[in-house]
């Protein structure tokens, strides 16, 4: 079992800078990977970049090149910078965890919430 405690949402205005973090605790070992998901009102659970503990990230193409995902295993933690911010990227932002070797099933954060003002 694995817990993670997100951190660093709020409000900010289109053009504007925000940094996630996310804290995972509990049964962590082999290769593994920890990334960000996005549900806005309405709309089904999106991803938005995912990095493995071997430093493999991956982004989805309308955050490419603005967010910044990083991680620092030592900590467990998991960072996403999100910078020239719109107001599409409003949504509540998920942090994800699942082990991929041996495989073991997905843990979700309680979410936090991102509102980019137009």
């Amino acid at each position: 079992q694995v817990q993670l405690v997100e951190s660093g949402g709020g409000l900010v205005q289109a053009g504007g800078s925000l940094r996630l973090s996310c804290a995972a605790s509990g049964s962590i070992f082999g290769l593994n990977v920890m990334g960000w998901y996005r549900q806005a009102p309405g709309k089904q659970r999106d991803l938005v970049a995912t990095i493995t503990n071997g430093g493999s990230a991956n982004y989805a193409d309308s955050v490419k090149g603005r967010f910044t995902i990083s991680r620092d295993n030592a900590k467990n933690t998991v960072y996403l910078q999100m910078n020239s911010l719109k107001p599409e990227d409003t949504a509540v932002y998920y942090c994800n965890y699942r082990r991929i070797n041996p495989p073991g099933l997905p843990s979700w954060g309680q979410g936090t919430q991102v509102t980019v003002s137009s």
